[in-house]
C-alpha cells in the first residue's frame, strides 16, 4: 500500500494538467510500485460554489483528475479544504472522482455515508480505510442530512474501527488522518493520545497528513504510525521545511504491517515533486522496536522473506 500527502491539482500543478501536462513523472517510479495507492485530495473539484472566507481556498478543474488516475486508486476528502466553495462544490467532487474511476474515503452525502469505511479486496486481503478531519472549521462536517467530511471524534472514530473489523471483516484497517497544527514538526498529545487509542481499538497502523511539513514516526504495540507526509502537489509554500514530503509505502499480510518505508520528495517553486533518493527517511520492519533511518540505498522496497533493513534499530527518525 502507499500512501502521499497533500494534493492540490490548482494554482500552478493545476494549469498544467489542464494544459495536458503531468506533473508527477519525477515520482511515478515510486507511485506505480504498489497494489494500491491513496492520496489525500485537499481540494474541490468543482466548476461550481462560492468561495468561503478563507486564507487559503483551492478549486481544481475536473479536467485535473485525468492525469491523477494513472497514480491513485483512492483519494480523501477528510480535510480542511474540501467545503472551500460550499456543498455544491463539495458534491460535484464526490461526483467527478467517482465519474473519473476514484473510490473516495472520508467524506459522503450525509454522516453515515462519511464514516463508512471504503472496503477494497487486494491479493486475498480485506482492507478498509477510514479518514477524519479534525481541522476547522467543521462547517465541512457532514450530518445526518447534510454532505460534508467525516469529522473526528474519539468515539465515532472507535465505533468506525470496531465496525469494520467486526461487521465489515476487515483483515486491514487503517485510517488517514487530517490533523495536528501547521509547520509543527513533532507530532502533538492530542495526535498521539487519538493514535494509541485507534490502534488500541484495533487499527493496523495510522498515517496522517496536515501540518504542511513531515513529522516523526512511531511504533506502538508493534504497529507504525507515521504522524504526517507533509506536502506532495502544491505551489502554496510558506517555508522550506515545507518543500519537503514523504510517500509511505506499507507492505502489509493478514497480521499486518511487515515492513514500510518513506520515500522523500521535494517540491520545487511551482509545487512539483522530485525523488530525492539521497536523502534518508523513516524505515521500519517487523521486529523492530523503534523506526529506522534508512536511504534508497540501505532500504530498498522489502519484499517478504527478505531482509534489506539494518538487523537493529537505528536511532528513531525524526
Amino acid at each position: 500500500m502507499l500512501f502521499a500527502g497533500d494534493i492540490v491539482p490548482d494554482g500552478i500543478p493545476g494549469n498544467m494538467m489542464k494544459k495536458g501536462r503531468d506533473p508527477l513523472r519525477g515520482v511515478s517510479d515510486i507511485l506505480t510500485s504498489t497494489d494500491l495507492r491513496i492520496g489525500n485530495l485537499e481540494s474541490v473539484v468543482s466548476l461550481r460554489g462560492e468561495r468561503g472566507r478563507k486564507i487559503f481556498t483551492f478549486r481544481a478543474h475536473p479536467v485535473t483528475l485525468k492525469l491523477l488516475k494513472p497514480y491513485f486508486e483512492v483519494l480523501s476528502v477528510a480535510n480542511n479544504h474540501s467545503g472551500d466553495f460550499g456543498k455544491t462544490a463539495f458534491l460535484d467532487t464526490l461526483e467527478h472522482t467517482r465519474k473519473a474511476g476514484f473510490m473516495t474515503v472520508g467524506g459522503g452525502k450525509n454522516l453515515r455515508d462519511a464514516h463508512q469505511p471504503l472496503i477494497i479486496e487486494k491479493q486475498g486481503l480485506r482492507i478498509a480505510i477510514l479518514a477524519y478531519n479534525e481541522f476547522m472549521p467543521r462547517s465541512f462536517e457532514a450530518t445526518s442530512d447534510t454532505p460534508g467530511v467525516a469529522w473526528s471524534e474519539d468515539e465515532q472514530v472507535i465505533l468506525d474501527i470496531r465496525h469494520a473489523i467486526e461487521q465489515q471483516r476487515a483483515d486491514i484497517v487503517i485510517p488517514f488522518m487530517h490533523w495536528g497544527w501547521e509547520n509543527e514538526r513533532v507530532a502533538s498529545k492530542r495526535q498521539r493520545e487519538l493514535a494509541y487509542k485507534m490502534i488500541d481499538a484495533g487499527a493496523t497502523a495510522v498515517v496522517g497528513g496536515h501540518p504542511h511539513v513531515t513529522q516523526e514516526t512511531e511504533i506502538y504495540r508493534g504497529k507504525p504510525i507515521i504522524y504526517s507526509l507533509g506536502n506532495f502537489l502544491i505551489d502554496s509554500l510558506d517555508n522550506e521545511p515545507q518543500t519537503r514530503g514523504w510517500i509511505a509505502r506499507l507492505e502489509i499480510d493478514r497480521q499486518g504491517v511487515i515492513a514500510f518505508d518513506t520515500k522523500p520528495v521535494r517540491l520545487n517553486q511551482r509545487g512539483i515533486p522530485a525523488f530525492m533518493p539521497a536523502q534518508s527517511s523513516p524505515c521500519w520492519h517487523r521486529g523492530l522496536a523503534v523506526p529506522a533511518v534508512c536511504t534508497s540505498a540501505s532500504a530498498a522496497w522489502i519484499r517478504p522473506g527478505t531482509s534489506a533493513l539494518p538487523a537493529e534499530p537505528a536511532t528513531p527518525a525524526q
